[in-house]
């Protein structure tokens, strides 16, 4: 089994930490603990506005905002960029020193400020190349678990035990 990236790019996880053998995503207890951290914070910034475009149009326009495509950094500190804005993160991350930032709270504090202060990758940067096999799928539970089952268990989390500050 390979690495993986699970509703948005960027956070890539062992499959095996995951995914049962039969491919069936694990209950979220039985995942290892930084693995169950990333996954929950997930279901929370999919679909959630990307940072560059909700500093450039805040709380008021968040209709303007572009939904996220990708994930960096640490549950809670992350940022969440969509496809038009990831080639800035990128590039702030890559040539700007915001690799300084990796692994520390303060990678998105210091993203936003880049960003604000006007910092922009050059016209044509590269992002990064992905592979998409089906970029809408976010892994289900099992056809024998109905859907108020598999609620019910995302929802049994004890987000206070996973010790996110």
């Amino acid at each position: 089994m390979g690495k993986v990236s699970i509703g948005l790019r960027g956070w890539r996880f062992d499959e095996s930490a995951v995914f049962t053998d039969d491919g069936e995503i694990m209950p979220i207890d039985a995942m290892e603990y930084e693995t169950r951290q990333r996954v929950v914070r997930l279901r929370q910034v999919i679909g959630s506005p990307c940072h560059a475009c909700w500093l450039l149009h805040g709380d008021e326009n968040l209709d303007a905002c572009n939904e996220a495509a990708a994930v960096y950094g640490e549950p809670l500190s992350e940022v969440v960029v969509c496809e038009t804005h990831e080639p800035d993160f990128l590039f702030w991350y890559r040539e700007e020193d915001g690799s300084e930032h990796r692994g520390e709270p303060e990678l998105q504090d210091a993203f936003h400020e880049w960003f604000l202060d006007g910092g922009r990758a050059p016209e044509g940067y590269g992002g990064v190349e992905h592979v998409d096999t089906d970029p809408t799928a976010v892994p289900h539970v099992s056809a024998t678990t109905s859907a108020a089952e598999a609620e019910r268990e995302a929802n049994a989390v004890d987000l206070d035990s996973l010790d996110i500050d």
